[in-house]
């Protein structure tokens, strides 16, 4: 809905009694207004999920009532940093089965590793608890689409921790070029290259008394304990993680989806290419990728990871885009301003843009806002936009996996007559070779088909569907299984 539509509901709604959900939920009708408190159970103490408590500690008349943590050191950390912030311990559970029971509890906030993010999010939706999922909403794409389908039936509110569905000078830019003020545009870029190092290898052993290794697990079909897998090096495993691409990655991929245009939802084709070079560790997602999509109308998404170090590595975390007549838009919406750089090399002019339509506050009250307002369409990152997203990232990372290994060079990706994505592959195929010193004897890149995919059906079709279609799901382990979408 227009900015100011959004804002006079903001004001109205309450007072009124009206509710625009999104399509296909109901609501519970159990806030009344701003007044009412909203009770909000973390899961997942350690890292993000630090960001998380602090988040809702500074929201007026939220309580964490409760934490949920398998890690027994992190857990009575947590417990003693939460008393001292607010005078009272809050409940502690290891197991979010029995938060998702309690009664008191109006909202689960999941900080967990990516493998529980839907099985959490299914788990608080049928509860009738309102959800605040870290990114990437989901492991992998079917299980995405049973969260969408869970928030469908239950009406509860879903919102994804991609913090910049609540920049309104993003949301800004991104009306203005649906609107075709640059044109028309052609692709949309994201970067997601921060340096990181590699992880050495840790050997099989028994996990640690103070973890709760069944639960860690999860869902995830993990058999044998190593210490890379807690805290943090999860994210560099598949059964686990979904490497750069889905982590830090997952934020500029949805604002590079974020830009095309609105009747789009999943891309028809993707691919990828890249590999985890110099680093010789444990790790198995790439450390450096180029991955491409195109949606039905033609546009498409480029991305980029490129994690390996080296003197002069320039960092970019951002986005940029480009449009049909040759003018492009770069800079960072969020740290400064946008650039745009007219056809033909022209001086580059910065950019003024109003304000869009956002819910205000941030992130986290966007979605206090939408529980005390019962509209799950006001979270800033509602479901929908957390499942395209997702998936784009997910038959990216697929391609790769589906990948053979070719001769280091730039000539190694496959990409048809698309010059505009052979000439950015080789922008960073130079930076690897060049700065960070990859040989072109010797180092090979993991090519990945050119999938095709079916947007309605959310299955692979022609050739290589059959792996493809294999990777869309992961096993689970039993008692953790994700329900079908028809059964949720």
């Amino acid at each position: 809905m227009p900015r100011a539509t959004r804002r006079h509901f903001l004001q109205t709604t309450a007072a009124a009694g009206a509710s625009l959900l999104l399509p296909g939920t109901r609501a519970s009708g159990a806030f009344q207004g701003a007044s009412e408190r909203v009770r909000v159970a973390v899961v997942g103490l350690n890292g993000r999920g630090q960001s998380h408590l602090k988040g809702w500690l500074g929201q007026d008349n939220v309580e964490v009532a409760s934490v949920v943590e398998v890690d027994q050191v992190v857990l009575a950390r947590t417990m003693a940093f939460l008393e001292n912030e607010t005078g009272k311990a809050p409940k502690a559970a290891v197991d979010i089965r029995d938060v998702l029971e309690d009664k008191d509890i109006d909202a689960i906030s999941i900080a967990a590793p990516n493998h529980w993010h839907s099985l959490m999010t299914i788990w608080g939706a049928q509860h009738g608890k309102h959800v605040y999922v870290e990114k990437p909403m989901s492991h992998d794409v079917g299980e995405g689409r049973v969260a969408v389908a869970a928030q469908e039936k239950y009406g509860v509110v879903i919102q994804h921790g991609t913090q910049r569905r609540s920049d309104e000078k993003i949301a800004g830019l991104h009306r203005d070029i649906k609107a075709g003020k640059f044109g028309r545009l052609k692709f949309s870029y994201g970067y997601c290259c921060k340096p990181r190092g590699g992880i050495g290898f840790k050997p099989v052993e028994d996990p640690p008394t103070n973890l709760n290794w069944d639960l860690w697990r999860g869902p995830a079909d993990i058999k044998e304990y190593h210490a890379n897998y807690v805290h943090y090096n999860w994210h560099w495993f598949w059964k686990s993680g979904n490497g750069d691409l889905n982590n830090q990655g997952t934020h500029q991929l949805d604002v590079a989806r974020w830009a095309i245009d609105d009747d789009q939802t999943h891309p028809v084709k993707a691919m990828a290419l890249g590999g985890r070079f110099q680093w010789d560790d444990q790790g198995e997602t790439p450390n450096t990728m180029f991955g491409m999509a195109e949606y039905p109308n033609g546009q498409q998404v480029f991305f980029n990871v490129r994690n390996v170090n080296y003197e002069g590595y320039q960092h970019q975390v951002q986005n940029e885009y480009y449009f049909e007549d040759g003018g492009r838009v770069d800079g960072d919406g969020v740290k400064g301003g946008y650039m745009y750089h007219p056809p033909g090399g022209g001086t580059p002019e910065p950019l003024e843009i109003e304000p869009g339509d956002v819910t205000p506050g941030g992130n986290w009250a966007s979605f206090i806002t939408a529980i005390r307002e019962n509209d799950p369409s006001l979270a800033n990152g509602n479901v929908y936009d957390a499942h395209y997203g997702c998936v784009l990232g997910h038959l990216m990372n697929n391609s790769y996996r589906l990948g053979e290994p070719v001769p280091f060079n730039e000539k190694a990706g496959r990409f048809g007559d698309n010059k505009d994505a052979a000439e950015h592959f080789g922008r960073l195929h130079a930076v690897m070779r060049d700065g960070v010193g990859v040989p072109e004897d010797g180092a090979q890149y993991n090519v990945g088909p050119m999938l095709t995919f079916d947007p309605k059906t959310e299955r692979h079709t022609g050739d290589f569907a059959d792996a493809a279609n294999v990777l869309l799901k992961d096993t689970n382990r039993k008692g953790f299984e994700v329900p079908e979408a028809a059964k949720v």
